[in-house]
């Protein structure tokens, strides 16, 4: 019986069998009792059915597996290992999840969907690569990473053998695994091997591969493709094997299939010009194509694929001339077939038209004579002892001669293809290893089997005896590793059926026996088969037949026809023939020549070696080659035969099944303990079963042996290894039916006490509502007794009231009445009065003002009058003036007077002219005698002093000097006082400015040219996002261009090395390649040369191109400042002028003070009173100062204002102007000018507040933040939290202080400055005093000592060197630099060093040593970060340190744009003579390569970490279930020690993340930079993990979920703590946020579907469906995801345009940008440590 009696009871699932389904699901009914002939089950449609049981007839049916286990990723995971179980798991994944790959021990099932999937991306590869096996989804790059890494560890050569039927995808298998080899272990030095092989594989198709009824792309051969691996596990080369090429196909196919696809791709493109000479035309013309009667392929363009070959073609080195010749004799192959053979009369001859056309093509394609192929087609030589003779063939012989000629030549063309293709793909260097994919023909039964299907089958007798050894290897050495008992598991030997084929005396020996026979016939073979082995037990002879025999092979029983096999085995091909092809002229390679003319055949026509006997030898030596190797499986499954996408046919799999040994598989793990658990694994899933005391043991492997004890007590049922626990079959389903029970119980338990104490809760309820009501009701009936006594007290009250209301309203009424008459008529009677008066005023007014207007009209009569009278008089006396002028001015006297007052004033002026000169040199005279006089009666007005001061009295001279010096206050009061007129006149402007904007801003708005000015501004809004669009798309593909050319650097210095190599190698090696394949290397190389040199060219005109736009930009910025500014430059002239007068002025007073002085020097009091003179002189000049240094911070804002002008606000002003204008015009230009100023500070002002506001806005929002993050923390956190923010806090105002700090003392330097110039001027005035005094010697004592002070020597930030010095700098400061020897200084140090260096070869204009100091800089950064290109605190170092060198390029370059934060003394420091702009790109360059590289390798150090990190560790203890595990999580490339990825948490990945931005901050990388480094870093932690949970069903799942939320927010907290979060680092993690949230969220209703299209905005479609298929519960609570659910989903998000591609790019990287940020460091206080060893250095 297949099961044990205690499962079968009631509601128990099992399987019976169907004749459609194969299995058919069912439930028992009625407990089973042993000896029962009947078992009562109940199909899935309701219906009961009665299935008889017994040991003969049916035995007991196979159990069904929880419903947990279904849809497994291993089929030996199962707890119940039967071909139903395989059966059903399978389909479940196929159809409902649309997995198509699937495990079953150390075999990889693959499913053909006959549809397009995108899963077989670079993504995948990358996501596949470095995983272990069973920790992501079945798929075929799984078994080629297990593969690969086992070659890497175990050093030993693998191998991967796919098979199937034809149709099932083995071919597609096999070119996947083979790309994934190609992209993993892509060649070291770029020779482009990998793509070589890949290139190798549409040859192949199309020389080897036809259509078939089963297959669109069936191969017809087998192939053994070796990838050769170096020591460093590179792809150094390849070599192909094939067998059993299906030559038949040349010349015969059966109904719906066609022929090699070469034929059908060369006639597609007969048209082509290079292929007129072939005489080609449609498929459908030839016999060897049309015999299918269907040329075609439906959805394959053979004109497209043809190109493809001819393409690979050149890339494997096969010339244009060899390719040629290649469709030379295809064509010739074709017209062969077209040769028409007409039969004589007498039925033994035949013969061929001379004029036949395809003849004639085929000998001069093929270059043979015409008359000699004609002879030998229908003729053939016979060789006796003593003659030879020709004789006539038939017709149909002559047929077949043919067709056997044409499989000949397609025969030898293939070979030497495959041979050339191995020549293309061999190497030079010695392969260390080896990894073979073989894709070989599955298992094949048709109605009628020939001679192929019998070799295919012995092929797969072979390798099944393979892999079932494997297999039992495999196990034993399983149980041997685990310390087990073990005994001999029997499985299935196919050592007969071999030895039956292959053996002495076999099929094989018997069939070259006959072959031998002069007259064999196929039937007297098959009578030979009969007698010899008719007692074998696994031959059969048919009861129908003569002419066929069956063999049972290890899949299934055969029927093969014996017609035709001593034919195929012959193999014949006439000498002659063979003869004429000799003298071929068809040639395709001057050392090799296509063996066209090779015999297969003796003179007798005999083969030498049969085909059956190289298969055989072939067979043998794969046979040795796979036994080296370690084998890795893939068998392919065909679903159905109809090619319908998704659709799975039980019968065909099972049968497919059976074929390819899955079913062996699953009997020999059934056979001993197939259910294998960890001790942590099996202690975290069934403790529940556990007792509290066994919990308190801390040896977790004596509890799970306790707890098995006791829960199975048939020892045989499980045994203990050292790892792991293993399991007979059933005995997992067995535990989780215990698991189940607990569950079940204690949910009951839970569900009791829950009803319990909600019933009790109720019933509080209800009474408490009872007593309630009836309080409420109590009172209610005594409040409406009270109503009821208070309404009749009312009632009577008001009775009474109204009584009273009444009677007073209707005395009212009447009064009323009275009083209104009354009015009325008074009224009547005064307003008639009041008219009769208002009628005599009118007329009063009338008659006054007629009269005044008669009056006036006479007046103005009168007086126009006496004017008319008075002009007319005066008119005709100046006509008579006028006239008497005019007499006068003829007459002569008049000229006279004129001129003689001329003469006058002449001699007048002259003769004061020489007044003037006379006194001006007689003035000179005396202003030279008083000089000289001066001096020698100094002296003398000395001993006069004193009677000099009793006649000067009170001093005059003093006060003179006093009141000038008022004078001069005064002018500085009225300066002062005018400013301040100045500002009252601007603020009163101002408001009278701001009065008329709101008076004019309606106007302005409603006008169509300001709405019209809108519309522009919202269209150029519009431009300007996209432009930045268009710039931020540009930005990344300069960078992707950028990456492209330093990997073409790299490249090119890898062929350098290579080439070296190769020099090398040349001396030593052997003469063949060189003869052979050194002409091609040559030309190979010479041409990826120029490719890269043309790549080099566009990247440098691209560069250029770049620059140009670059500085275009900047001097269109560099032009609108200019006009922003312009507007200014007047005013500020003024300001120069009126400063340069006061200037003038002040120093006129003070050289007139100082000689009034030195005149009266001679006097002590005179001394003193000039002291103080002297002391309020400087109190004044500080007040200029003072108050020109307002001049100057005025004349800063003007500029600053200027410049933070808009565009839009200067062209919002000018319309407001114009409008302005021309409602009211302005008295003049003045006043516009002060308007539009007033206009534009009062913008100023506006962007101010607004910009203050929003900054208040802000600072409020991150203090509410902070108060919400604060309140949700614990009282230890808020502590924690508090000290945290208080440092930062003291931090923040530290560096403010420090900042005030340095512009305090910057002013006190500035006014030491000042202090020692005047200091300076004193000390001259004094000396010049004791100069004057000294002569006289009178009084000693009024001399001073004169000390002269040497002036400070400042540090200029400049850097000097001798040129035989810069190596020495470059090694310092860059190759020998560690950043740990500069991280107690100044961050970017070794950039400021090289920067003032720069200065100083720029200072004194050595134009060759700036440009030699910057090539070397970065050449050597290059170098250094070659050398550490693993190294992220290195790449951070230089990064930092580079991008820091091209900002003080910028800061200092004398642009003005980058001047705006300067500080004055930085100002000073800028370049004088070079413009280094062109270096600043390359440094923005080599800014981003480093970026790039740095990305690269946080990215390699993280990449193990992330899926351990974020999916695997349980941050949230014990929230994980656990699974059973298949075959595959033991598999050798799991970790099994604490070091392998496993060990990985959440905090170590955090703790990485803090070092990153620890290790960047201690180096000085801008803070922006920091933001995009872990945006990135940010990007691929949620691609990858994302990624890994679309590959990996077992993490799909509600605790995962939880767990990978939880993770997340870990991460968010942690960006938020180190002021990350606004880099737009956390808004990467919305994808994986979002599928967190998909696991977590209900899956069951159309709300839910409605709610998860709403959530899930951030994920494609196609990852939305993948997540809900891979969706699965960890126990049998939970539910999985329905079909229906998910084409809800399917349909509700038709409409969006997601793209195809299912995983998420982890190679994305988002384009970079540097941010110009200036240094606030002062170059000249920057000091250079001694351990630096930069003595060489001198400071200028």
């Amino acid at each position: 019986m297949r099961n044990g009696l205690k499962f079968l009871l009631q509601f128990t699932r099992v399987w019976i069998p169907d004749p459609e389904d194969v299995w058919k699901p069912a439930e028992i009914t009625k407990d089973y009792k042993e000896g029962d002939p009947i078992l009562h089950l109940k199909l899935e449609d309701e219906s009961p059915l009665e299935y008889p049981v017994g040991p003969k007839d049916n035995p007991l049916p196979f159990l069904r597996n929880p419903d947990i286990l279904v849809g497994e990723n291993d089929l030996t995971a199962l707890s119940y290992l039967h071909e139903p179980a395989v059966l059903h798991n399978l389909r479940v994944r196929f159809l409902e999840s649309n997995h198509i790959y699937t495990y079953c021990g150390i075999v990889l099932v693959a499913i053909n969907p006959y549809e397009q999937l995108q899963i077989y991306g670079e993504e995948v590869i990358n996501a596949y690569s470095g995983q272990n096996m069973g920790d992501m989804d079945p798929h075929i790059f799984a078994v080629a990473e297990e593969a690969y890494k086992q070659m890497a560890r175990d050093e030993r050569n693998q191998s991967i053998i796919v098979s199937g039927e034809s149709g099932a995808g083995k071919t597609v298998s096999a070119k996947y695994a083979m790309r994934f080899f190609a992209t993993v272990g892509g060649s070291a030095n770029d020779t482009n091997v990998e793509e070589k092989v890949l290139a190798s594989s549409p040859i192949m198709e199309a020389i080897g591969n036809a259509k078939t009824t089963r297959n669109d792309n069936s191969s017809r051969f087998g192939k053994y493709i070796q990838i050769g691996f170096n020591r460093h596990y590179h792809i150094i080369g390849a070599n192909m094997r094939t067998y059993l090429l299906e030559k038949s196909r040349v010349v015969f196919q059966a109904e719906d299939e066609r022929n090699y696809h070469i034929f059908y791709q060369l006639c597609a493109s007969a048209s082509l010009p290079e292929f007129k000479d072939l005489a080609l035309t449609s498929a459908d013309d030839f016999t060897y194509t049309s015999l299918g009667e269907n040329i075609f392929i439906e959805g394959v363009n053979d004109a497209e694929d043809f190109e493809k070959t001819r393409e690979a073609f050149t890339l494997l080195s096969v010339k244009d001339s060899n390719q040629s010749s290649i469709f030379k004799i295809i064509a010739s192959i074709l017209h062969l077939g077209n040769v028409e053979i007409c039969a004589e009369r007498d039925g033994e001859s035949c013969h061929i038209s001379r004029d036949d056309p395809h003849l004639k093509h085929f000998c001069r394609l093929l270059g043979v004579e015409l008359q000699q192929m004609e002879h030998w087609l229908c003729h053939r030589k016979l060789a006796t002892a003593s003659e030879t003779y020709v004789k006539n063939m038939s017709s149909k012989q002559a047929a077949n001669a043919r067709d056997a000629l044409a499989k000949h030549i397609y025969a030898r063309l293939f070979d030497w293809i495959v041979e050339h293709v191995n020549m293309a793909l061999q190497t030079s260097f010695k392969q260390h290893s080896f990894i073979g994919v073989l894709d070989i023909y599955g298992f094949e039964t048709f109605e009628i089997n020939s001679f192929e299907q019998f070799c295919i089958n012995y092929a797969n007798e072979k390798l099944q005896q393979q892999f079932n050894s494997h297999v039992f290897k495999l196990e034993q050495e399983e149980y041997m590793k685990e310390q087990i008992p073990w005994t001999l598991i029997d499985f299935y030997d196919n050592q007969p059926c071999i030895d039956l084929i292959e053996a002495r005396l076999g099929i094989l020996d018997l069939l070259d026996e006959e072959c031998k026979v002069p007259k064999g016939t196929d039937q007297n073979w098959a009578q030979k088969l009969y007698g010899q082995h008719s007692s074998s037990a696994h031959f059969q002879k048919p009861r129908m037949s003569n002419t066929s025999f069956i063999i049972i092979h290890f899949a299934d029983k055969v029927e093969y026809q014996c017609e035709g096999f001593l034919e195929k085995n012959r193999d014949t091909v006439y000498e002659e023939q063979i003869n004429i092809l000799k003298a071929s002229k068809v040639t395709v390679s001057p050392t090799l020549q296509i063996p066209l003319s090779q015999p297969l055949l003796s003179l007798q026509g005999r083969s030498l070696l049969s085909p059956p006997v190289q298969f055989r030898s072939s067979l043998h030596l794969l046979m040795e080659t796979l036994n080296a190797t370690t084998p890795h499986y893939v068998r392919c499954i065909k679903p159905n035969d109809d090619k319908e996408a998704f659709s799975f046919d039980s019968r065909r799999a099972v049968q497919q099944l059976r074929a390819c040994g899955v079913l062996e598989t699953i009997r020999i793990s059934a056979a001993g303990y197939p259910s294998r658990w960890t001790y942590p694994d099996f202690f975290n899933r069934y403790r529940v079963l556990m007792k509290k005391s066994d919990m308190t043991i801390a040896d977790k492997k004596l509890v799970c042996k306790n707890l098995l004890e006791t829960l199975i007590k048939d020892p045989d049922k499980f045994q203990f290894g050292k790892t792991k626990i293993f399991f007979r079959a059933g005995q997992v389903a067995y535990l989780e039916k215990l698991r189940a029970d607990k569950f079940r119980s204690a949910c009951i338990k839970i569900q009791k006490t829950v009803r319990g104490w909600l019933q009790r809760v109720r019933y509080r309820k209800i009474r408490t509502a009872t007593v309630t009501l009836q309080r409420y009701v109590r009172g209610y009936l005594a409040r409406r007794y009270v109503e009821h006594l208070r309404l009749t007290h009312a009632a009577i009250i008001c009775q009474k009231q109204y009584r009273m209301v009444r009677d007073r309203r209707a005395y009212l009424r009447v009064r009323q009445a009275v009083i209104i008459i009354q009015a009325y008529t008074k009224g009547m009677f005064t307003r008639r009065i009041y008219w009769e008066f208002l009628l005599h005023h009118k007329a009063m007014i009338i008659q006054k003002t007629v009269r005044g207007w008669l009056e006036r009209k006479k007046f103005r009569r009168a007086r126009n009058a006496a004017i008319i009278i008075q002009c007319a008089y005066r008119r005709m006396c100046a006509k008579r003036q006028l006239k008497q002028l005019k007499i006068e001015a003829r007459s002569a006297e008049h000229l006279k007077k004129l001129n003689t007052g001329m003469e006058n004033k002449i001699v007048q002026l002259q003769r004061k002219m020489d007044d003037q000169s006379k006194e001006y040199k007689a003035q000179n005279e005396q202003l030279s005698v008083a000089n000289t006089s001066l001096s020698t009666e100094l002296t003398k007005t000395q001993k006069e002093l004193e009677q000099l001061r009793s006649r000067q009295g009170d001093g005059s001279q003093i006060t003179s000097l006093q009141e000038e010096l008022e004078k001069l206050r005064e002018e500085l009061q009225e300066a002062y006082a005018q400013r301040k007129r100045l500002e009252e006149e601007h603020s009163s402007e101002k408001q009278g400015l701001k009065q008329v904007s709101r008076g004019k801003k309606g106007h302005l708005f409603n006008n169509p040219v300001f709405q019209n000015y809108i519309n522009r501004e919202s269209s150029a809004s519009q431009r300007e996002v996209s432009l930045q669009t268009e710039l931020d798309a540009e930005r990344q593909r300069y960078q992707n261009l950028l990456k492209e050319f330093s990997r073409l650097e790299q490249r090119y210095d890898n062929l350098q090395e290579e080439v070296a190599l190769l020099d090398l190698h040349s001396l030593t090696s052997c003469s063949f390649p060189l003869q052979e394949m050194g002409v091609e290397k040559a030309a190979m190389d010479i041409s990826l040369f120029m490719k890269l040199q043309k790549r080099v060219r566009e990247l440098e005109q691209e560069r250029k191109r770049l620059q140009i736009s670059l500085d275009k930009m900047e001097e269109l910025d560099l032009i609108k400042y200019k006009l922003d500014t312009g507007s200014l430059s007047l005013q500020r002239q003024e300001l120069e002028s009126e400063n340069k007068k006061l200037k003038n002025d002040l120093n006129e007073l003070r050289k007139m003070i100082a000689d009034r002085a030195s005149q009266n020097s001679s006097s002590n009091e005179l001394q003193d009173s000039y002291n103080i003179l002297l002391s309020q002189l400087k109190a004044a000049n500080e007040e200029l100062e003072a108050r020109k240094e307002e001049v100057l911070i005025l004349r800063a804002q003007i500029v600053s204002n200027a410049q933070q002008i808009e565009k839009t606000d200067i062209f919002l002003l000018c319309l407001y102007c114009t409008y302005f204008e021309y409602y009211n015009p302005p008295p003049s230009r003045l006043l516009e000018a002060q308007l539009q100023s007033q206009s534009r500070q009062h913008k100023d002002e506006l962007e101010a507040l607004h910009t203050q506001i929003e900054l208040l806005k802000d600072d409020i929002e991150k203090k509410q933040e902070m108060l919400n993050y604060t309140m949700s923390l614990s009282p230890e956190a808020q502590v924690e939290y508090s000290v945290q923010q208080e440092i930062t806090r003291l931090t923040n105002d530290n560096l403010d202080l420090k900042e005030l700090v340095e512009k305090l003392e910057k002013n006190e330097r500035k006014l030491k400055k000042q202090l020692r110039i005047y200091m300076k001027k004193v000390q001259e005035l004094e000396l010049n005093q004791a100069v004057a005094t000294q002569p006289s010697r009178a009084k000693p004592e009024l001399s001073r000592q004169v000390t002269v002070q040497r002036k400070e020597k400042d540090f200029e930030g400049m850097l000097e060197y001798y040129k035989e010095d810069e190596a020495l700098l470059v090694k310092s400061l860059i190759t020998d630099m560690k950043p740990s020897a500069v991280s107690a200084t100044v961050p970017c140090l070794p950039a400021y060093i090289l920067f003032m260096c720069i200065r100083h070869a720029d200072y004194i204009d050595a134009d060759q040593k700036v440009e030699a100091l910057l090539t070397t800089t970065i050449n050597a950064i290059k170098k250094v970060l070659k050398k550490n290109n693993d190294d992220f605190e290195m790449t951070s170092f230089w990064l930092a340190n580079t991008s820091r060198l091209l900002h003080c390029l910028k800061q200092y370059s004398g642009d003005e744009v980058f001047m705006t934060q300067n500080t004055a003394k930085q100002n000073e420091h800028c370049l004088k003579n070079f413009d280094l702009a062109e270096y600043r790109q390359v440094l923005s360059d080599l800014s981003i390569q480093i970026y790039q590289q740095l990305i690269k390798v946080a990215e390699g150090i993280m990449q193990p970490m992330i899926v351990s990190a974020m999916l695997e560790s349980e941050s949230i203890p014990s929230l994980a279930g656990v699974k059973p595990m298949g075959y595959r999580n033991r598999s050798s490339s799991m970790d099994n020690d604490g070091s392998g990825p496993s060990s990985y948490t959440l905090q170590a990945l955090i703790r990485q993340l803090g070092q990153f931005h620890s290790i960047m901050g201690e180096h000085g990388l801008d803070p922006e930079i920091v933001g995009q480094v872990f945006r990135q870093l940010f990007h691929c932690i949620n691609a990858i993990t994302l990624n890994h949970l679309l590959l990996c069903k077992d993490v799909c799942s509600w605790s995962t979920g939880m767990q990978l939320r939880y993770n997340i927010s870990q991460m968010e907290e942690w960006l938020r703590g180190n002021n990350l979060y606004q880099s737009k680092a956390a808004a990467t993690l919305e994808p994986i946020i979002q599928a967190a949230q998909l696991l977590q969220i209900k899956k069951k209703t159309s709300q839910d579907a409605e709610a998860i299209c709403s959530l899930c905005t951030a994920l494609t479609t196609h990852q939305i469906v993948k997540i809900l298929n891979l969706y699965t519960p960890l126990n049998e609570f939970e539910e999985r995801v329905t079909v229906s659910f998910i084409r809800n989903i399917q349909n509700r998000l038709q409409e969006r345009n997601d793209p195809q591609q299912l995983l998420v790019d982890t190679k994305h990287v988002f384009p970079v940008l540097f941010p110009y940020t200036p240094s606030a460091l002062s170059l000249e206080t920057i000091h250079i440590p001694a351990s630096l060893g930069l003595d060489f250095l001198v400071r200028v």
